[in-house]
């Protein structure tokens, strides 16, 4: 479906899934611009408690009657429905308002509406994306530009997921992490992109991973014809790009490198060779190589849009990562405690691999909870390689999320092929009972599930053990 108006002309937006990360960030957009937001999802958590507070009418129930009651109070013509593929299409009220013929759009369809109205600056990736989309966004702040950002994660400098500009301004900039799920990054029109991987996921979706990189390679060339894409070098030979790019990585032989790669007090410092201007003696303000990579990338879009070195140190010292993303929650001489979203293969590796480069002599403990039956079933063996990696790897049972069981795949099956010497099948319940009474010195909890729901608990312990 097609818009035969502009984005911000609806009177009520009606959000069915406003609960996820992305949801809530177009809901707090619209709610900013004091347009009426009411939303349905399954549970009630953190952030749909944070959207009541700001004004925003959450509900918990596939309400048809009272929904029916509420629309009675506008037209067809002055409600715009924004739903998430995460909702299954039998739902009672995606049903109820499609039969009726109400404007219903996917969330990524008014990601790119809402595009179409910036310079903007999209950064996908199967992973990377949300770290790197937080750092443009907070280099850009630091650099005084007007900018849009919606980010897939809560970010710790700002505590929120949505910052907001003037769209007033003719010369704003809009960030968005580009989200490859169902394709929805195709609906953007990027001046410019980062691609930061392409690694196999989403297979439910894409069959296979050479229709991953066929996507990616679509997503590429939305960018403008005047703009340029930033890509890692793996991803650029993996595509086999040859349209106009700007390459970067870790520390090989690209346009934009790090070198002289240090740990001090946790902390990475190092340089970055730029084919712009190099900076010299960078601090980032968040362990891990692959945030330095990350790093890279970001510090690329902002020396094309003119930030000056001494800017762009600051910011990246000054940058306090993001929720759930190698999140220090307990950081102590006795025991550390990190919270990640890692929940892909690669992910894991680049979680624990980074943990054990920062503290070599420590015990690390890690808590991994699947997501997703099809997940599981596809990158087993890479899952398992990542866990054995671990000094213990204590294993919750897979959160299915959108999915219904697959015979033969759970978490005993995955704990099978894991090699570390101490491994475990736990319940949530057993994870704190273990907490309380072993010895931990730095521990992992990693996943895209509801085991965020363990970090809190988890902190309280660890802290009362200081």
């Amino acid at each position: 479906m097609t818009l035969t108006k502009s984005i911000l002309s609806y009177k009520l937006y009606y959000f069915i899934g406003i609960g996820g990360i992305g949801m809530s960030a177009l809901a707090r957009f619209f709610n900013h611009y004091k347009k009426e937001v009411i939303g349905y999802d399954k549970t009630k958590t953190k952030l749909t408690t944070q959207l009541e507070n700001e004004g925003i009418i959450c509900h918990f129930n596939e309400d048809v009657a009272s929904l029916n009651l509420l629309l009675k109070n506008y037209t067809k013509d002055e409600v715009l429905v924004i739903y998430t593929p995460a909702i299954p299409l039998i739902h009672k009220e995606y049903i109820f308002l499609q039969e009726r013929n109400y404007t219903i759009l996917k969330r990524s369809q008014v990601l790119g509406e809402i595009s179409s109205q910036f310079r903007t600056i999209a950064i996908a990736g199967t992973h990377g994306k949300t770290t790197t989309t937080t750092l443009v966004t907070h280099i850009l702040k630091c650099a005084s530009f007007n900018c849009f950002s919606f980010m897939g994660g809560i970010s710790n400098n700002y505590n929120t997921n949505i910052l907001l500009g003037d769209i007033n301004n003719t010369n704003s900039f809009f960030v968005v992490e580009a989200d490859e799920y169902d394709r929805s990054f195709l609906t953007l029109k990027p001046e410019i992109a980062i691609i930061t991987s392409v690694d196999a996921d989403h297979l439910d979706i894409y069959g296979d991973e050479q229709h991953v990189k066929d996507g990616y390679l679509l997503f590429s060339k939305c960018v403008s014809a005047n703009g340029t894409l930033v890509v890692k070098k793996n991803v650029d030979n993996d595509l086999k790009l040859t349209s106009k790019r700007l390459v970067y990585s870790l520390n090989l032989d690209t346009e934009y490198c790090a070198d002289s790669i240090k740990i001090e007090d946790a902390n990475f410092v190092y340089n970055i060779k730029s084919s712009i201007e190099p900076i010299n003696n960078v601090t980032l303000g968040l362990p891990g190589l692959h945030n330095v990579e990350n790093s890279i990338a970001a510090v690329a879009v902002a020396q094309l849009l003119g930030v000056s070195a001494d800017v762009i140190k600051n910011a990246l010292r000054s940058f306090n990562g993001v929720k759930r993303r190698f999140d220090y929650r307990v950081k102590s001489n006795s025991v550390v405690f990190i919270d990640d979203y890692a929940h892909h293969p690669e992910e894991l590796k680049a979680t624990i691999g980074s943990v054990k480069k920062i503290y070599p002599n420590k015990k690390v403990t890690g808590i991994f909870q699947p997501h997703l039956f099809t997940r599981t079933r596809d990158f087993v063996e890479g899952f398992a390689e990542s866990l054995s990696l671990l000094d213990e790897c204590l294993l919750l049972e897979i959160y299915p999320a959108r999915e219904l069981p697959i015979e033969g795949v759970n978490s005993s099956w995955l704990l099978n092929k894991v090699t570390c010497n101490n491994k475990k099948l736990v319940t949530k319940e057993e994870v704190l009972d273990y907490v309380k009474n072993n010895n931990i010195e730095v521990l992992v909890t990693m996943g895209a599930g509801d085991i965020d729901g363990l970090v809190e608990p988890i902190e309280k312990i660890l802290k009362n053990k200081i």
